[in-house]
């Protein structure tokens, strides 16, 4: 691959990373309930799931949905029942200071198999396949997945950080409970390429 295809997947995969969606709007929310250290594993399993997830859809799981699109639409289905299922969890988190009996942060395998079931993950991966990587080696897959992986964890830093910090606006628990309601709410939002509305 040339100098300029890998510039341009490297700043595709920033954009893509650093723009509101569902990992970023759950990582906002973690580190405003539970703080950074608590979130680390979540955000780590957001940048290597995803990585994974890119390998494995250039490997070949395109050609799967292309030959099986029954399975396609059942990810789908999925993909909206847990993204609500999340959403209310978000809704229903408990203050930062009951979080540490109460609740708890997503897990590494969590936030890694969270990337199977979100929609703008799909988007991304295919996008970076289709346009970026072809058909070509596995060795330029396991590079491009990995540069997805470098580039997306200072953005999801980013995210958790600007969520800690509003730990300090959001101590009454109304405010909260309104930022939560809200967190929730644009995930739910998030769906919207999803379902085609």
């Amino acid at each position: 691959m040339t100098f300029e295809t890998v510039t341009a997947l490297a700043v595709f995969a920033f954009v893509s990373s650093a723009t509101p969606g569902p990992n970023n709007l759950m990582l906002m929310a973690s580190g405003a309930n539970f703080g950074f250290w608590r979130t680390i594993p979540h955000m780590l399993g957001i940048s290597i799931g995803f990585m994974v997830m890119l390998f494995c859809v250039g490997a070949g799981l395109v050609q799967i949905f292309d030959r099986f699109p029954l399975i396609y639409d059942v990810l789908k289905v999925a993909s909206v029942v847990y993204m609500l299922w999340l959403a209310w969890k978000i809704a229903n988190a408990a203050p930062v200071s009951k979080a540490e009996t109460v609740g708890s942060p997503m897990t590494f395998l969590q936030a890694a198999g969270f990337q199977w079931v979100n929609p703008k993950a799909w988007a991304m991966a295919l996008t970076a396949i289709t346009v970026y990587v072809g058909d070509t080696s596995l060795l330029w897959l396991s590079a491009a997945a990995f540069l997805f992986a470098v580039v997306n964890l200072p953005s999801v830093t980013i995210w958790t950080i600007a969520g800690q910090q509003l730990q300090r606006i959001l101590t009454n628990p109304r405010r909260l409970q309104a930022y939560n309601w809200t967190m929730a709410a644009l995930l739910i939002a998030s769906l919207y390429p999803l379902l085609g509305l």
